[in-house]
């Protein structure tokens, strides 16, 4: 398993560097021992942690409430815990391969 990538009995730990601001959210590569997402939001009163929740509840198929922000709120640098996902992208995006998306 990838460095950014902790299992869990049920779930998972995602460590993330996010770039808010982006033109479209997605799965950008790795940043050091961080996967890298684009966020298609601003830094602004929570709407990139709400984007950054949106999105990984939908790749990874659970309900907003399963993707839980442990760390990082104010940060670039964030630790997201996902409960009980239906699927696991997080396994296909730490395969090398260029131009993936979370999608």
């Amino acid at each position: 398993m990838a460095a950014w990538c902790t299992e869990l009995a049920n779930g998972v730990v995602l460590e993330l560097h996010v770039q808010p601001g982006a033109k479209l959210t997605e799965v950008a590569g790795v940043h050091g021992d961080a996967l890298k997402v684009r966020l298609a939001a601003r830094p602004v009163e929570g709407q990139a942690n709400a984007e950054l929740v949106r999105f990984l509840a939908g790749v990874f198929d659970v309900p907003r409430r399963n993707v839980t922000l442990v760390h990082g709120a104010s940060s670039r640098r964030k630790r997201i815990r996902i409960d009980a996902p239906a699927r696991r992208p997080d396994r296909e995006w730490a395969k090398p391969s260029p131009g993936r998306t979370g999608r």
